[in-house]
């Protein structure tokens, strides 16, 4: 076994094993005073959803033995796994690469690209039967058996009472997908996440009249989760934006998913002070209109989205399916293929206000808000392009057989500062984002 000193921890190696980090050292008291001062921060009383209740402390109680320092994806998996549910704090010291060596690297033996598009083509196939019954040495089972690979080294199960923390200006993950999956009371602050890149889209022929390439893997998932705080992260496609992205069968080779999902159950959900850009299915809330899915979700998905700054999104910031949603002091900042920014769905609650919107020149208002299903929305004091707009009333106005009804009929309640709308596209252009806390 070998040792490496890093930021005051020591990292056992363990010669032709995975990395595990090992017992504290001593570090000076200034070290510690401003590592605990960050590390060990907590989600302030009444600062949206994640407030409610017992609030959201993650790793703050963590003792020596649960304080780590990672600097490879190993490392990473190995903290989290440690202790269980014991509270731990887990700082991530530069960027980690998450996506393997290459998409080869996950391919079992037999599978073959080019195979899958001779098999699959629409002209042989056709566009009106599905993949999903083929069986596993078939191209597409082949398919399947690598994309589980896959999943299986990029995502990471974060366990309850975590703090994960980014150490300095540049900490984050390339092609990671965060499970915050079942667990109470997680932390992830100052971290930027470059979207996964899925290495085996699975093709739908029935996908909408053209079929469709259908991807995997969020950078983070809130899935039946309570009690979670998203804060000063980057999440981006970064060297990946859908513009480098092939066709096949004339339809994107879509290789990405969601930057951040908040599913199935899952409540009390705070973002703050996030950076959201260059991406496509940005956000949901819920992720269904299916009956079963609705006896899950229905009083719950309580989320707040505040002080984030939302650049060159083409949609869902967030679509929202039964939540009780608060999104305020966010700037939404449209480029090209912009759709729209909230979604309003099935039993929706989304109460939009003193949000701002930059839009390009000859971009109307109407878009901001697409009608899914009918719901109400509660929409005051948002800005667009610096003049104050009735974003319900220009909607309905430009966008025939869309009307969307006002009042939510709940007031938030849960917020500690509420800038003016005009203020929002500084505050956040200087402060929002990793690299940029405290």
């Amino acid at each position: 076994m070998r040792t490496q000193k890093c930021h005051g921890r020591v990292i056992a190696i363990l010669v032709g094993c995975t990395a595990l980090v090992l017992a504290a050292t001593g570090t000076t008291s200034a070290q510690a005073a401003h590592r605990a001062g960050t590390d060990r921060q907590v989600l302030p009383a009444g600062d949206g959803w994640a407030a409610y209740g017992t609030g959201t402390t993650g790793g703050a109680a963590a003792d020596r033995a649960h304080v780590y320092t990672v600097i490879t994806w190993e490392q990473f998996k190995a903290a989290l796994a440690d202790g269980g549910s014991a509270p731990k704090i887990i700082r991530v010291k530069g960027t980690i690469d998450a996506d393997g060596p290459s998409c080869d690297s996950f391919a079992v033996p037999g599978y073959d690209f080019g195979a899958y598009l001779a098999k699959y083509a629409p002209e042989s196939w056709g566009r009106t039967t599905t993949l999903d019954g083929e069986p596993a040495d078939s191209p597409e089972g082949l398919r399947r058996a690598s994309a589980a690979t896959q999943d299986a080294y990029i995502k990471a199960d974060v366990p309850a009472n975590t703090t994960i923390i980014g150490v300095g200006k540049n900490a984050g993950f390339n092609g990671a997908s965060l499970q915050i999956k079942g667990v109470d009371n997680v932390i992830v602050r100052n971290l930027r996440f470059e979207s996964p890149l899925d290495c085996f889209p699975q093709w739908d022929p029935t996908d909408t009249a053209d079929g469709n390439w259908n991807s995997e893997y969020d950078s983070a998932v809130v899935y039946g989760s309570t009690h979670v705080w998203m804060d000063h992260d980057t999440f981006t496609d970064g060297g990946h934006p859908d513009s480098t992205l092939p066709y096949y069968f004339g339809r994107i080779y879509e290789q990405h998913d969601g930057e951040l999902d908040i599913v199935k159950g899952a409540d009390y959900v705070t973002a703050s002070w996030n950076v959201f850009e260059d991406h496509d299915k940005t956000i949901l809330v819920g992720n269904s209109d299916s009956a079963a899915t609705a006896a899950v979700d229905r009083g719950h998905l309580k989320a707040t989205f505040h002080h984030n700054l939302f650049r060159n999104l083409v949609e869902r910031a967030p679509r929202v399916r039964f939540g009780q949603v608060d999104s305020y002091n966010n700037h939404f900042v449209a480029g090209d293929g912009y759709s729209y920014s909230y979604g309003i769905g099935m039993e929706s609650q989304l109460v939009a206000e003193h949000n701002a919107f930059t839009l390009p020149a000859g971009a109307t208002a109407g878009p901001i808000l697409k009608k899914w299903k009918d719901a109400p929305v509660t929409a005051a004091d948002n800005y667009v392009n610096g003049r104050l707009t009735d974003l319900i009333a220009v909607h309905n106005a430009e966008i025939p057989g869309e009307t969307l009804r006002s009042g939510t009929g709940w007031t938030p309640d849960l917020r500690t500062r509420v800038d003016p709308a005009r203020a929002v596209p500084g505050l956040v252009g200087h402060r929002a984002g990793a690299g940029r806390i405290g």
